[in-house]
């Protein structure tokens, strides 16, 4: 039995362990072809021999940083993935909360309203948005890139599953002692709800990093373009450089990286408790 325990724990971690070669692949790939020079990106970019260079160089970053203003969209979209998380950790929890605790006329018709929104895709509503942000003059605008996104269904029914299982025995304390329902949220509830605030932050912050769609169609300038959308207009920038555009890609990447690896605890708990409500 030991034995076979062993052999399927070898099978398990052999098929995890390609698996995981099979995503790393590519953006090894990335990487490594930053770093070559621009005659021999392509030719080596579908061979193993592409992540072996001949010779190392950062002169693709160097001509990223002095043919676009790339400092710009790194800080454009800094600034929006950091107000959208913010703004979306102050209007969805206290959402969450009044649903899962409050009781008020026509909770259950808004909670049965957020489960539709939960349904229907950006897609679909992309349309009408932009004609709104337009009547209101916010194109070109990073208020038209934040406060779309700031109240979110998804992070509302997050906030709401959560408060629903934290024991109420809890707050019924501190109103015990005094405190109403907004002090029992900000001192009680708020302080033990940090998986859920980790979950949403976490994933807000990568949706908004990695948005595409909705800023190619609320922007035309360069003043508050995020890097998505700015590596796609670099693409086609003349001269077409492929090792230019990896560099670009790579240091894109590179500060969602960083931020994992400085809050990977509160990411891996804030996935698993997210596992562990779906």
């Amino acid at each position: 039995m030991r034995r076979g325990g062993r052999a399927a724990g070898l099978v398990r971690h052999a098929a995890l362990a390609a698996l995981a070669a099979v995503y790393l692949y590519p953006v090894a790939l990335m990487v490594v072809g930053s770093l070559k020079p621009d005659a021999s990106v392509l030719p080596e970019l579908a061979t193993w021999r592409g992540l072996f260079p001949e010779r190392v160089s950062l002169q693709n970053y160097r001509d990223v940083l002095a043919r676009v203003d790339f400092l710009r969209y790194l800080a454009s979209s800094a600034w929006i993935a950091a107000a959208t998380v913010a703004l979306g950790l102050a209007v969805n929890a206290p959402a969450g909360y009044a649903l899962a605790r409050l009781r008020w006329r026509a909770r259950r018709r808004a909670l049965a309203f957020v489960l539709a929104l939960l349904v229907i895709p950006f897609e679909a509503v992309a349309v009408p948005l932009l004609y709104q942000v337009s009547w209101l003059g916010w194109r070109d605008t990073y208020t038209a890139q934040i406060l779309p996104f700031a109240a979110s269904a998804f992070s509302i029914y997050l906030f709401y599953s959560f408060f629903l299982d934290l024991p109420r025995s809890l707050e019924e304390a501190a109103r015990v002692d005094g405190a109403g329902p907004l002090r029992a949220f900000l001192l009680v509830a708020l302080p033990n709800a940090r998986p859920a605030l980790a979950t949403c932050a976490v994933l807000t912050f990568l949706a908004q990093w990695g948005s595409f769609l909705w800023p190619l169609m609320v922007t035309s300038g360069e003043r508050v373009r995020p890097l998505p959308v700015a590596l796609a207009a670099f693409h086609t920038l003349p001269p077409l450089a492929w090792g230019d555009i990896l560099a670009f890609a790579v240091m894109m990447v590179a500060p969602v990286v960083v931020l994992f690896l400085l809050f990977q605890r509160w990411f891996v708990e804030g996935m698993a408790w997210t596992g562990a409500r779906g």
